[in-house]
């Protein structure tokens, strides 16, 4: 709910584009008094914010609050101007209660300014943004980039070894997301070169890095080498492939490190950190997570909080034939995930694998216990950032 929303005299629809916008205004009584397209220029915004202010309270209202969006909403904060968003299932819902079925900006910006006017309850409102927690969404987004491209580069390196070598491909692959052995495949990238180095040459190589293990994979490796003794087509090939590969894998992981220390001064400086890490199964990248998704918008009770991380299950009931639970398919899919995985972390914790053994013997998959302790875990998350309070376990209490 937008605060003020009594006082507001003027409502703005904005259908958000890359190149332009379209601008909506409708007064009280839902008369248009601007209909244009509106550049995607501070200049030419402000001006036309500052028309519409002349007119009484404004109220701006958005289809996308982030990328492309993101510059309309701070010139219209700028002007001190009120902002909202509408959530992009609220629009498409919305949409189809009007007539016709063109998909125009001007159409859709329309029907924001109709829901503005008319469906307060519809909107969600846009607080002035902070701006480490803006860092941290910045980085977190390319901290993903990174992840997805590591993950490719890796399979790319396994599926060649699988095609040239599968009992190489056995002892190298689970250990790809070690540098040790990336800079073992940037020095001997083919199985042939493997065999010239010998045991004793690779086991040096990988002990600068592999102190504990480097002995142990160069024996596992040549074992590996013994026990094929045909060429495969394309060996040659890969041999030319592999060590670039493995250079860019070992790039990205030092990209992401980099990203993960100043992540980690962000999360450190924001005041909200002592309270999410001092939860189990909460660590610097999942507060940061949890700072980017939660940080900056309210929730009237626990249970919206959960509705809003999907982890609050849907009922369904119709008569005597439909009846039963199933998990939310909706929901912020970024901080459900943060919320699945954590939960998943804090099994170490005594209370929470209590509560996961208890879910285990009612009966609940592995996933549906997770779930569950995620959805519980959510309820304490709230009321330890609605009362600023660190988490307290019954033992640390009882102690």
């Amino acid at each position: 709910m937008i605060e003020n929303y009594d006082s507001v005299d003027v409502f703005v629809g904005v259908d958000v584009g890359k190149g332009e916008h379209h601008a909506v205004a409708l007064n009280r009584v839902g008369k248009v008094i601007f209909d244009k397209a509106l550049p995607n220029d501070e200049a030419k915004m402000r001006a036309v914010l500052q028309r519409l202010k002349q007119q009484g309270t404004v109220l701006v209202v958005v289809d996308q609050p982030a990328t492309i969006g993101a510059l309309p909403i701070a010139v219209a904060q700028a002007e001190g101007v009120l902002v909202g968003y509408l959530p992009g299932l609220a629009m498409r819902r919305i949409a189809d209660l009007h007539a016709g079925e063109a998909k125009t900006d001007a159409r859709d910006a329309a029907i924001i300014a109709q829901a503005a006017r008319t469906l307060p309850h519809a909107l969600r409102s846009i607080q002035l943004a902070d701006e480490s927690v803006a860092e941290l969404s910045m980085l977190c987004g390319f901290d993903d980039d990174i992840l997805g491209q590591m993950t490719a580069t890796s399979n790319r390196i396994r599926g060649l070894l699988t095609q040239i070598h599968p009992a190489l491909e056995r002892v190298v692959g689970p250990h790809l997301d070690h540098p040790a052995m990336l800079d073992l495949l940037q020095h001997y990238p083919s199985p042939a070169a493997m065999k010239q180095a010998g045991t004793t040459r690779m086991a040096n190589r990988l002990l600068k890095l592999a102190p504990r293990m480097g002995s142990r994979l160069a024996e596992e490796i040549t074992q590996a080498l013994s026990e094929q003794t045909v060429v495969v087509v394309g060996t040659n090939a890969a041999a030319t492939v592999l060590p670039r590969l493995a250079e860019q894998l070992a790039a990205l992981r030092r990209q992401r490190s980099e990203i993960a220390v100043v992540v980690e001064k962000l999360v450190e400086a924001h005041p909200l950190s002592p309270v999410l890490t001092s939860m189990p199964g909460v660590g610097v990248r999942t507060a940061a997570r949890l700072l980017t998704e939660v940080a900056g918008k309210h929730f009237e009770t626990a249970g919206h909080l959960a509705a809003y991380a999907g982890l609050a299950p849907v009922t369904r009931r119709s008569g005597s034939s439909i009846r039963g639970e199933h998990p939310s398919r909706r929901g912020n899919k970024i901080l459900k995930r943060a919320m699945f995985l954590s939960a998943f972390a804090a099994l170490r914790d005594p209370i929470s694998r209590t509560y996961y053994d208890r879910k285990i013997a009612q009966g609940k998959r592995h996933n549906q216990a997770l779930i569950a302790l995620a959805r519980r875990r959510c309820d304490v998350m709230f009321a330890m950032l609605r009362d600023g309070t660190l988490y307290e376990s019954d033992y640390a209490v009882a102690a």
